[in-house]
């Protein structure tokens, strides 16, 4: 099986407490919020230029990434610490090529203070840009007077952080392969006998079964929908659908035939004849 691998960057400062923007104030408590909270599967926050979100994918304004992860870290400015951001995130090759050129090399964040009506912080999103803290902070004080700004967020009430320098640096991480890749490996094997051939079917049977008992291990540890509703939802579906999967390729293998089939027999006129 080839190796896979994805880039991903190291982690990097989007944000610190007390950056303004808005007229407000950028709270540690919301840094803590976002960084526990964060989950692509919850809502994946992309990355966009100048924080516009445009919808044609191969315009000027497209995506340029997720952020994968959130963490803070406390970190010391003109002599006093303060609570920083930091993410991880997934590039593109766009993202990259503009990295490499020294362009777009400031982050701002997209926060929004009270994210799913949960009264907690969430980052929806975050702009590369050329725009420097203290001139990115003046703009954004100065668009958001003049209502420049509503357009390109998600909600009116989500603030734009002031821009952080960055420095890129990208490292390739080698993916654990899924089970669907585990599968289509041991199938797409050339086997030189039917019972290498038969070795390699019931191992992706073993495969898949083992990985459907797992799951259903995680759904039973893991309660009541009340309790997780994304989670048990999320394991859930990926439970019924290894289920339905695993009994599809179960029919298949009955009804394959057992060994070799015995070559049609040639010769003769057709008439088959038996000794009585």
């Amino acid at each position: 099986m080839s190796k896979k691998f994805k880039r991903v960057s190291k982690f990097f400062r989007i944000g610190v407490e007390g950056a303004t923007t808005d007229g407000r104030m950028i709270e540690r408590s919301w840094l803590e919020q976002m960084a526990a909270a964060y989950s692509p599967s919850t809502y994946g926050a992309r990355i966009n230029l100048e924080h516009f979100k445009g919808i044609d994918p191969n315009g000027l304004f497209k995506a340029y990434g997720d952020v994968i992860a959130l963490k803070t870290e406390e970190i010391e400015i003109g002599g006093k610490k303060k609570l920083a951001l930091l993410a991880q995130v997934k590039p593109t090759d766009e993202l990259i090529a503009l990295n490499e050129k020294a362009q777009k090399v400031y982050t701002s964040m997209e926060v929004q203070p009270d994210f799913a009506k949960t009264g907690k912080a969430y980052l929806v999103g975050l702009a590369v840009t050329d725009s420097p803290a203290s001139l990115g902070t003046e703009m954004l004080e100065f668009s958001a007077k003049n209502g420049a700004l509503k357009s390109r967020k998600l909600h009116a009430d989500n603030l734009f952080s002031a821009a952080e320098e960055v420095v890129f640096e990208f490292e390739e991480i080698e993916e654990e392969p899924g089970l669907l890749d585990k599968v289509k490996a041991l199938f797409s094997k050339r086997a030189e006998t039917d019972e290498a051939r038969f070795g390699d079917v019931y191992a992706a049977v073993e495969e898949i079964a083992q990985h459907q008992a797992d799951l259903a291990d995680k759904v039973a540890t893991i309660g009541t929908p009340s309790a997780l509703p994304s989670a048990f939802t999320e394991l859930k579906a990926a439970h019924d659908k290894l289920t339905a999967d695993f009994a599809a390729l179960v029919a298949k293998l009955n009804a394959t035939p057992d060994g070799k089939q015995r070559p049609v027999a040639t010769g003769g006129n057709g008439d088959a004849r038996t000794d009585c």
